[in-house]
């Protein structure tokens, strides 16, 4: 059966500067196996899938959201990735200016602004202080000393992030780390009068390796929430991500008037077509 299909960037205007993400709309009637084994041949960090008969008589529609080996209840750059396909292809939100996506962590609010789509941060799954013997261990994998390392937490929205804030941009770009199975968040603060206010890192294990995802939203979503709950950060916020990896990623991080952090930024289609699954 042919489905529709787009590739997405997300986090840029600029077509091949963000974080890609595969979106199969219409896809009712896939089981979980089929949707792994699409996910592992896209072989992108995320590939979702759009149910148009939501489970939630609140969302406008639902998606699963699976990397090449397993899947998330929640990921960012996919959540913006498939509301923009998913309007794109002809999706009609219930509410005006408001979008409701069901995934396996809720009902997640996307909306419009001027900066792009932005998904309103889901609550952390597990927060606090990193213990001693496990912050040391974290320092070794990015190999910064100790010392370097200005603070530490879980900040686990899904994925399982644990955030590390270092005392500059220019040390996150430094970052050479070697093998690990945590998913490790850095972050440093640029300095003062840049136009972005963080460089953001993001390190995960994929084949047995440390590989670095281009720009992620799930990171940037509970980063923002601890950055702006210690007071190290006001809202608005531009991040950096990707420098390493010559992408240009910007996250707009913002906060409103209940406290609720929203992420966003550009998403432009770069693939549409069908696919056979």
């Amino acid at each position: 059966m042919l489905r529709q299909f787009r590739q997405v960037d997300v986090f840029t205007t600029t077509p091949y500067r963000g974080n890609p993400v595969a979106v199969v709309i219409g896809a009712d009637g896939l089981s979980a196996e089929q949707m792994q084994q699409f996910a592992n041949w896209t072989n992108l960090s995320e590939t979702t899938f759009v149910s148009v008969h939501p489970d939630s008589v609140k969302a406008d529609y639902k998606v699963r959201i699976f990397t090449p080996g397993r899947e998330l209840p929640f990921a960012g750059h996919p959540t913006l990735g498939t509301c923009h396909a998913w309007l794109e292809s002809g999706g009609q939100p219930r509410q005006d200016g408001v979008v409701v996506q069901e995934c396996a962590a809720g009902l997640i609010e996307i909306r419009h602004g001027g900066d792009g789509l932005a998904f309103a941060a889901p609550p952390l799954l597990r927060s606090g202080p990193v213990d001693e013997e496990l912050a040391k261990t974290v320092a070794s994998v990015l190999d910064v000393p100790r010392a370097g390392i200005v603070d530490m937490q879980w900040a686990d929205n899904g994925p399982g992030w644990l955030a590390v804030l270092l005392e500059s941009a220019e040390a996150v770009l430094a970052v050479r780390p070697g093998p690990t199975d945590m998913d490790l968040g850095v972050v440093g603060p640029l300095p003062a009068g840049s136009s972005e206010a963080f460089e953001v890192r993001a390190f995960f294990q994929k084949d047995g390796v440390t590989a670095e995802d281009p720009v992620t939203g799930s990171l940037n979503a509970s980063i923002g929430q601890w950055l702006f709950g210690s007071g190290r950060a006001s809202a608005p916020y531009v991040a950096r991500q990707g420098t390493v990896l010559g992408r240009q990623g910007r996250v707009h991080v913002s906060q409103d008037e209940t406290g609720q952090v929203w992420v966003g930024g550009g998403t432009v289609t770069c693939i549409t077509g069908t696919v056979e699954i």
